[in-house]
């Protein structure tokens, strides 16, 4: 399944911010995170990534620093600051009605169409 690049750059902050509130951690290692979490489904690129990492650094919601790793190589590890915090605690509470208003109307929906009609596929969840 491809997820709408849209619904991508809409929940990437609070994914960012999540996963940076588990520990700090470096892009690739987050980019890991993501797959993980979504089961696979989801496969952000560097490209992706960076652009938020930079965008939550300059508003001040996370902090970076550059380390060597054990193989000699440098990384940029990123933290969530106090203000980073705040902010993923408000975009949970957004995220948590988005999902509520959601969860509230597929089923509503699904009552609305005879399981033999297309769209019912799309409105019942799997294995319904």
């Amino acid at each position: 399944m491809e997820i709408n690049k849209d619904l991508i750059a809409a929940s990437s902050t609070p994914i960012v911010l999540a996963i940076l509130a588990e520990g700090d951690s470096y892009g690739y290692a987050i980019l890991q995170r993501v797959r993980e979490l979504s089961g696979g489904r989801m496969e952000w690129t560097d490209g992706m990534l960076y652009p938020v990492l930079h965008r939550l650094e300059r508003l001040g919601h996370v902090e970076a620093r550059w380390e060597v790793a054990e193989s000699g190589r440098r990384r940029k590890y990123y933290r969530v600051t106090s203000r980073g915090r705040a902010q993923f605690a408000e975009e949970r509470r957004q995220w948590e009605v988005v999902d509520a208003t959601l969860r509230g109307i597929w089923p509503a929906l699904s009552l609305s169409f005879p399981a033999s009609h297309p769209a019912a596929a799309v409105l019942l969840p799997q294995g319904a």
